[in-house]
């Protein structure tokens, strides 16, 4: 390393990539848990807040309420409506930062290109490169955490002649607030939860809007009402009530999850919900396109879209939704396979984020040079121990890994869970009993065959085309995205670790110490059980004294305590 590259390297305890939900529920907690400061942020965008910062489309808010969407350990009583926006969920986590001092240690504006494990030292080195002037700058970590989220890189659009086109072409994770849709003819390309909060929201002020879709989902009733100012009242000054509403939300959504299992019971439950799901689209959406909307598919198999006014929309006459595949798109115009030429001043793309991908753009080198991708090739697909952790990358999480979420909850809920399971396990290496820690290979192989088995018991691998699964290497269907046990499995498995997992490898002087805390704990333990023995014999004998007794017990305690050397 050169001398100039020294003086350009930092250090912290700890460094995250991201500055969203994950990334502050680690601050946050490192701090709450341990009251450790020493930690470092990586953001490529200008400002915190990750998927909730880089989404700002029109109508852009969470399908889950906000109650639960939420950290448990920062209540929020005055969420306005049931789902929030994006922009009050950035309010809400711009305020859960500055509450724990976070902003002051994010850097803004760069962007991790490389992360190495440096056995020598046993830290993580990262390559970290300016955005606005292109230098590059070095960080060094004794632990690594991934914060990166899943929706936040668009998908490249696969439209031939894309690059033709004249006019503007966003995607609406990058909206672009310059442009203006009124009295445009507007492409919409996409049908799932982003377009149908966009069309209700944009379909007012264009000429035209067109949307074209690929594939059809289930939309099932609104959750979303403004919430009042009784309802906020009562959640701040009532002792546990938000707590208690907040757990019955969690059950609520918890049932659901009886619908994604391939059993007789989950079948029903299924059928149910397509029933009225297909009566919800029958009475709200224009009949013409019934047969356009309705799927053919289980109810489960892809995410569901809680309908934010769309099917209401689908009635404005300057509204056509084309399922005829897109064959080119011209400078002026987009054509269809079936001959159909549509005027287009604007393309927005809602289709979808580059899912099933992990760390993507980070070139991550574990031991032996060891590269994430060359990991998991001895899989089928992206997996994680726990859904964080991978043999051959010690002191090494990721937050919302592979498997961690599932579509009838809150992702907040499950990040929150593996922090805490992370912060459980290096405990031990936080209090000087070993540098490192890493899952056993058998641990995480065994993991990995198991979650693969039980999610092809489950709805998600049932046959429909979706963004939870990938062709895996040997040609079978392979899912990164979906847990296929309820959160509640999840928060138990986080709560109890299987410490047997995991390797610790000890620092010099850590078995020492280790055998001599044993020690002490034998001979306080064996001392005090002494004492408990004598007093009790010199109370039979009705010779007790306390002031003699308890000062030269506590004296030598003290004297025990002082001598030891950790």
């Amino acid at each position: 390393m050169a001398q100039g590259e020294k003086q350009r390297t930092g250090y912290s305890q700890f460094a995250c990539i991201g500055s969203g939900f994950s990334a502050i529920g680690l601050g946050a907690t490192l701090k709450r848990w341990y009251g450790i400061t020493d930690v470092r942020f990586f953001e490529r965008h200008e400002q915190l807040g990750g998927t909730w910062f880089a989404n700002q489309y029109p109508g852009c808010a969470c399908d889950v309420p906000s109650i639960l969407y939420s950290f448990s350990f920062a209540p929020n009583p005055k969420w306005t409506r049931i789902l929030a926006s994006a922009q009050e969920l950035w309010e809400y986590l711009y305020k859960v930062a500055k509450d724990y001092d976070l902003p002051s240690k994010m850097t803004f504006g760069v962007e991790v290109v490389r992360c190495e494990w440096i056995e020598s030292t046993k830290r993580w080195r990262l390559e970290i490169r300016n955005l606005e002037d292109g230098s590059v700058f070095f960080h060094e970590c004794q632990f690594l955490f991934s914060g990166t989220g899943i929706l936040v890189t668009p998908r490249e659009p696969d439209m031939p002649g894309i690059d033709t086109f004249k006019g503007p072409v966003f995607h609406a994770a990058r909206w672009r607030k310059d442009v203006s849709l009124k009295d445009k003819n507007v492409a919409l390309i996409g049908n799932g939860c982003t377009a149908s909060q966009i069309v209700p929201r944009v379909v007012g002020e264009t000429r035209h809007l067109t949307q074209y879709i690929r594939s059809k989902h289930w939309i099932i009733p609104p959750l979303d009402v403004p919430n009042t100012k009784t309802i906020s009242w009562l959640f701040q000054y009532v002792p546990g009530l938000m707590a208690f509403v907040r757990f019955l939300v969690f059950l609520h959504a918890e049932n659901d999850m009886r619908g994604f299992f391939m059993t007789g019971a989950g079948e029903r439950y299924r059928k149910n919900s397509e029933r009225n799901a297909t009566r919800y689209i029958r009475k709200t959406a224009p009949e013409r396109y019934h047969d356009l909307l309705i799927p053919d598919f289980e109810i489960g198999c892809k995410r569901r879209i809680f309908d934010p006014g769309y099917c209401e929309a689908l009635h404005a006459k300057n509204l056509d939704v084309l399922d005829d595949p897109i064959e080119e798109v011209l400078p002026d115009a987009i054509r269809t396979k079936g001959g159909k030429v549509t005027k287009a001043d604007v393309i927005v793309l809602a289709n979808g984020y580059s899912t099933n991908q992990f760390m993507s753009g980070i070139e991550v080198v574990g031991r032996n040079g060891v590269t994430l991708d060359k990991h998991w090739e001895k899989f089928d697909g992206p997996e994680a121990y726990n859904c964080m952790a991978l043999n051959e990358f010690p002191n090494f999480f990721m937050i919302l890994g592979p498997n961690t979420a599932t579509g009838h909850t809150s992702t907040i809920m499950a990040a929150e869970n593996g922090i805490n399971y992370a912060l459980r396990i290096i405990k031990p290496v936080l209090d000087g009993y070993a540098d490192v820690v890493e899952v056993k290979p058998e641990a995480e192989e065994r993991y990995s065959r198991q979650m693969q088995e039980d999610l092809h018991k489950t709805v998600w691998l049932a046959g429909c085309v979706s963004w939870y699964n990938v062709a895996g290497r040997s040609g079978k269907k392979w899912n990164s995205m979906t847990y296929p046990h309820s959160q509640a499995h999840y928060w138990y498995k986080c709560l109890f670790p299987t410490y047997e997992d995991w390797n610790y490898t000890m620092t010099p002087g850590a078995a020492r110490r280790k055998f001599l805390r044993r020690a002490f704990r034998m001979v306080l333990w064996t001392g005090a059980l002494v004492s408990v023995l004598g007093v009790g014999a010199a109370l039979r004998n009705g010779r007790f004294d306390q002031n003699r007794y308890l000062p030269h017990v506590l004296q030598a305690y003290q004297a025990v305590r002082t001598r030891l050397p950790f």
